[in-house]
C-alpha cells in the first residue's frame, strides 16, 4: 500500500498510485471548533494532524517556506487596534498602508482576515510602490522546507506557497477588485511602469531562488477568475507571466499549482496554455459555474485537479441523498483516476458535517483504487 506521500508523488509524475489521493483542509473547521468549544468529543485534546488520521484523510502540507522577504530602505511599521492589525511602510517618496480586519468574530472562519484598506489608492502611490518593489528580496531558507517536507513525512507532500503574479497582486492586494479597474484607466502609465518593475523583481530575484529550492510542487497564483481576471485581460498580463515561469521551473523538475477556489470557467484554456501543473482547491459546481466534467475536458491529464469536493455539499442544509449522489457522479467522472487527488474546496468549513469527510474516506477506500471504476 502506497503513502499518502508516494501517491501524490505518484500523481505529480503522471504515474499510477495504488488508489487515488484523499487529502481535505481541515484547518478552518478545527480552528472553528476549538475557538467556539464545540469538539466533537472523540477529538478532544488532539492536534489537526491527529484529527486528519482518524478521519482517514492526508495533511494538505501548505506551510513550507523556501525564503523570507526582506525589505531594504523601508521602514515597515505594524500596528494594532482592536480587531486591525496595519501594516504601514514608510520611504523616501512618501508611505502606504495596508489593513485587514481580525476580529473576533473571524476567529476560526478565516485564516487571513477581510480587506480593510489598500496600499494603492492615488496616482502617487504607485511610485512608493514601486521603490518598494525595488528594494524587496528574497532570502533563500531552504532548511526550513526541508526541515518541514521531514516533519509531514508520509502523511503528505509540502506545497511551497511563493505569491502571485503582479497583475493579480494588484488587483486583489494592492488596490482591490472594487477599484483596480478604475485605477488602470486613470493611471496606465503608472500602472504599466509598476507591472514591469514588478515582473522583472519577480524574475531577477524570487525565481531564481524558486528555481533553486529542494521544494518539487510551487504554489504561485490565486483566485484567478472569470470575471475579475476575464480572458482577454489574463492572456495579457498572466498568461505571459506564468508561460515563462512553468518553463523555468520545468527545467528544474518542479510542478507549477495555483490556488483555485474561484470560477475558473472561462479561463480553463488560458491555464493550460500558462502552463500550470495543477488546480489546487480546484471550485466546482454547484459552488461556482465551472463543472468537474468541463474542466477534465479542457485539461485532459495536462492539469492535474486537486479537488473535486465543493464544501457546499458537506453542509447541513446539503441533503444527504443529495450528497451521495454527488459523490456517485465524482467517481464516474474521474475514471479512471488519472491526474486526479480527491480535496475539498476550499476548506471543510465550520460548518460542515464531519461526518460526510469521514464517509468520503470510506468511499474513497471502497472504490478509490486505481484504475477508478463508477459505482
Amino acid at each position: 500500500m502506497m503513502t499518502n506521500r508516494e501517491r501524490i508523488l505518484a500523481v505529480l509524475d503522471r504515474k499510477s498510485p495504488d488508489r487515488i489521493p484523499w487529502i481535505a483542509r481541515l484547518q478552518l473547521w478545527y480552528n472553528a471548533r476549538r475557538s467556539e468549544g464545540n469538539m466533537p468529543a472523540r477529538f478532544r485534546g488532539m492536534g489537526i494532524k491527529e484529527v486528519a488520521r482518524l478521519l482517514r484523510t492526508g495533511d494538505p502540507a501548505r506551510d513550507g517556506k523556501v525564503f523570507k522577504t526582506r525589505y531594504e530602505g523601508i521602514e515597515v511599521r505594524e500596528e494594532r487596534e482592536p480587531g486591525v492589525i496595519r501594516t504601514r511602510f514608510v520611504t523616501p517618496y512618501g508611505e502606504v498602508t495596508q489593513g485587514r480586519i481580525l476580529s473576533g468574530e473571524l476567529e476560526g472562519r478565516t485564516d487571513q482576515g477581510l480587506p480593510l484598506e489598500h496600499p494603492i489608492r492615488k496616482a502617487e502611490d504607485y511610485r512608493v510602490w514601486e521603490y518598494i518593489a525595488e528594494h524587496t528580496y528574497y532570502d533563500p531558507c531552504y532548511e526550513e522546507y526541508v526541515a518541514y517536507e521531514a516533519e509531514v513525512g508520509d502523511e503528505g507532500f509540502p506545497m511551497v506557497g511563493c505569491g502571485d503574479c503582479p497583475f493579480h497582486h494588484f488587483l486583489l492586494q494592492l488596490v482591490g477588485y472594487n477599484d483596480a479597474y478604475y485605477q488602470i484607466a486613470d493611471h496606465p502609465k503608472e500602472f504599466e511602469r509598476l507591472m514591469a518593475t514588478m515582473t522583472q523583481v519577480d524574475k531577477e530575484r524570487l525565481w531564481p531562488v524558486v528555481a533553486g529550492s529542494p521544494a518539487r510542487l510551487i504554489l504561485h497564483g490565486l483566485h484567478f477568475d472569470s470575471q475579475m481576471t476575464p480572458p482577454h485581460y489574463f492572456r495579457k498580463h498572466i498568461t505571459p507571466y506564468y508561460k515563462e515561469f512553468s518553463a523555468l521551473l520545468h527545467t528544474r523538475g518542479k510542478s507549477l499549482a495555483w490556488h483555485a477556489d474561484n470560477d475558473s470557467k472561462a479561463l480553463l484554456g488560458e491555464i493550460k496554455a500558462s502552463g500550470y501543473d495543477m488546480a489546487e482547491c480546484l471550485c466546482t459546481a454547484p459552488m461556482v459555474s465551472v463543472t468537474l466534467e468541463e474542466a477534465r475536458a479542457a485539461w485532459g491529464k495536462d492539469v492535474i485537479i486537486f479537488g473535486g469536493v465543493p464544501s457546499v455539499i458537506l453542509e447541513p442544509s446539503m441533503p444527504e441523498a443529495e450528497f451521495e449522489a454527488y459523490m456517485r457522479g465524482l467517481f464516474r467522472i474521474i475514471v479512471p483516476g488519472d491526474a486526479f487527488i480527491l480535496g475539498v474546496a476550499d476548506n471543510v468549513m465550520p460548518t460542515s458535517l464531519i461526518e460526510r469527510v469521514e464517509r468520503i474516506s470510506e468511499l474513497v477506500e471502497q472504490h478509490g483504487a486505481y484504475p477508478v471504476q463508477p459505482y
